[in-house]
C-alpha cells in the first residue's frame, strides 16, 4: 500500500462553492441498479457530506437513507492522541462513540465512496470492521479507490447520484488557517490490499475505469 504524507484538517468541511460539478459513469452504481429497484424498502448508509441528490434519488424509490460524513468527523482535533510509540493516531473509542452508532445488521447498502483513500490511517480498518457489523448478511458496499497514477494531489470528490449509472462529482474542500484547501490523498491501495481490507466479506468485484479510480463492490 503506497502511503502519502498525513495532513491535519479542521472541522467545517464542505463542497467548494462555485465549482462546476463533473460527471462520470459508474459501473459499480450500474451494478446496484437492480438492487435499488427493489420493491422492498432498503436501509442505506451514505458515508459522505449530505447530498440532497442522493436523498432524493433513494427516497423517491422508497428507500430509507442515513448520512454520516465520516471524513469531516475525523478532523475533530479532540480525537488526536498518541500510540505506544508516540505516533499520532485518532482515538477510536471516542470516534465510534459519536459516529456509526447503529445496531448490528441494520443496513442493506453502504455507499462508502472514496473514504478509505482520504481517511486517517488509524481509522481505516476499524471503520470497515464497524461497517461489516452494521450490514445485513448479503448486504452490499460500494467503494472507490484511486490507482497510483492518480498521484497525491488527486482531489477529493463528493458523489451525487443522478441516474442509475451516472454520478456528479463535487470537489470537497476544508478551511484551515484561514485558507481553503482540499483533502490530501493519504494512500493508494492495490488489489491485494483492497482484498485484505475486506477479507471478512463474502465476495468482492472490481471495476476498472479510465479516470484512475478503481470501483469495488463487496458483499457482506
Amino acid at each position: 500500500m503506497k502511503i502519502f504524507g498525513n495532513s491535519s484538517t479542521s472541522p467545517g468541511v464542505k463542497p467548494a462553492r462555485g465549482v462546476e460539478r463533473l460527471t462520470r459513469r459508474s459501473s459499480g452504481l450500474h451494478e446496484l441498479a437492480r438492487l435499488l429497484q427493489s420493491e422492498e424498502p432498503l436501509c442505506v448508509l451514505d458515508i459522505g457530506s449530505t447530498s440532497a441528490a442522493n436523498i432524493r434519488y433513494l427516497t423517491e424509490r422508497g428507500h430509507k437513507i442515513y448520512s454520516e460524513d465520516l471524513l469531516e468527523a475525523s478532523t475533530d482535533p479532540g480525537l488526536v492522541t498518541e500510540d505506544e510509540d508516540g505516533q499520532r493516531v485518532l482515538d477510536q473509542k471516542v470516534f465510534f462513540t459519536e459516529n456509526l452508532a447503529y445496531a448490528a445488521g441494520k443496513f442493506d447498502l453502504v455507499l462508502c465512496w472514496n473514504l478509505a483513500d482520504y481517511l486517517d490511517e488509524s481509522l481505516v480498518k476499524p471503520v470497515v470492521a464497524r461497517l461489516w457489523s452494521m450490514m445485513k448478511p448479503g448486504a452490499v458496499l460500494l467503494a472507490f479507490f484511486h490507482t497510483r497514477e492518480a498521484g497525491p494531489d488527486a482531489p477529493c470528490y463528493r458523489y451525487h447520484i443522478v441516474s442509475p449509472d451516472t454520478l456528479e462529482m463535487q470537489h470537497v474542500q476544508t478551511r484551515r488557517g484561514g485558507a481553503v484547501e482540499g483533502f490530501r490523498l493519504q494512500r493508494v491501495f492495490n488489489n491485494r490490499h483492497i482484498e485484505n481490507l475486506f477479507r471478512d466479506f463474502t465476495s468482492i468485484k472490481f471495476f476498472l475505469t479510465r479516470d484512475n479510480v478503481r470501483e469495488v463492490l463487496v458483499v457482506r
